[in-house]
């Protein structure tokens, strides 16, 4: 078998060793990154793991007090937000992390990682009764060093710009409250999406279906929930609307991206089924304004491919 030259690591070698005895081939790893210089854009220190290849950095939340059903919670217990660099095949790096964030701040970090390159895989919580709730935002990205240690250093500025505004975490969008009874005018909201909507007491909802196959083989779709809505109360001229957009993997970044542009909230990330094709991926989202300018941002968001794939 012809030999092919290669450059050694001391990952490389480590694997030689453990193996010297009944491996016929070692393939050592090339490639090389700064790791200080990842500590030093980011402002966090970190760790290597030699048998992956890895160097991550932590930020444990201490700014405040978390209990879980009452029990003081430290960092350990996995309260600390945590981003992980390896090298890339088609890009120098790649960045997987895990951001723990307050509800005020999560919204703000959202907009900072997709305005400097990174991308926002799920959005969750982990915990029951936690005081105050805390969610967790998966991110991930490919690219320069410079630009993924550089995102991850803007999400983690925007937490401290969030929190030197208020130690303590928000509990309210702070907006004004909405009018009591509800008057959304059915019309104007149907003809934004072009579609027929459904009302009660002066709400108004909308619901667009998609298709997908299940492992059954069976096809699914807007009545087994596999549907995009956007429910409107409030009034006209001052109306919250929340809803859920099912969409496929390709589409989860410029559909948030989108989404906060328009000033709409983000407030999940996650699968509502297994197995399906295609993957699919359900956003929940929570805006408030004039009813008309909240449709037309839903609206621009919902992913336009065809229901099949």
């Amino acid at each position: 078998m012809k030999e092919t030259p290669v450059r050694w690591s001391f990952v490389g070698l480590g694997l030689l060793f453990g193996t010297v005895l009944g491996c016929t081939s070692v393939e050592a790893k090339t490639h090389s990154f700064d790791t200080a210089k990842i500590e030093k854009i980011t402002g966090l220190k970190g760790g290597y793991t030699e048998s992956e290849n890895v160097y991550k950095v932590s930020s444990p939340r201490t700014e405040a007090k978390v209990s879980v059903d009452r029990f003081p919670m430290a960092p350990f217990m996995g309260l600390t937000s945590w981003a992980s660099f390896t090298p890339g095949t088609d890009s120098e790096l790649m960045v997987m992390g895990d951001l723990t964030l307050f509800q005020d701040e999560v919204n703000p970090v959202m907009s900072a990682l997709l305005d400097n390159g990174l991308e926002v895989t799920a959005l969750h919580n982990h915990f029951f009764f936690d005081e105050p709730k805390v969610y967790f935002m998966h991110i991930a990205g490919e690219g320069t060093l410079e630009t993924l240690a550089t995102g991850v250093r803007k999400a983690l500025d925007t937490v401290k710009t969030v929190r030197s505004a208020s130690r303590t975490p928000a509990t309210t969008f702070g907006r004004r409250p909405l009018p009591s009874t509800s008057t959304i005018t059915a019309g104007a909201i149907e003809t934004v999406f072009g579609v027929k909507g459904t009302a009660q007491n002066g709400m108004v909802k909308i619901v667009i279906g998609r298709t997908v196959k299940m492992p059954c083989g069976c096809e699914v779709g807007n009545q087994m929930g596999v549907n995009t809505w956007a429910a409107f109360a409030g009034s006209d001229d001052h109306a919250l609307v929340d809803g859920d957009i099912v969409m496929f993997e390709k589409e989860v970044q410029p559909t948030l991206k989108s989404l906060r542009k328009s000033g709409i909230n983000v407030v999940a990330i996650h699968h509502h089924m297994i197995s399906e094709t295609p993957r699919t991926v359900f956003l929940h989202y929570w805006g408030m304004g004039k009813a008309q300018d909240l449709a037309h941002a839903v609206k621009a968001a919902i992913p336009t491919a065809p229901a099949k794939e």
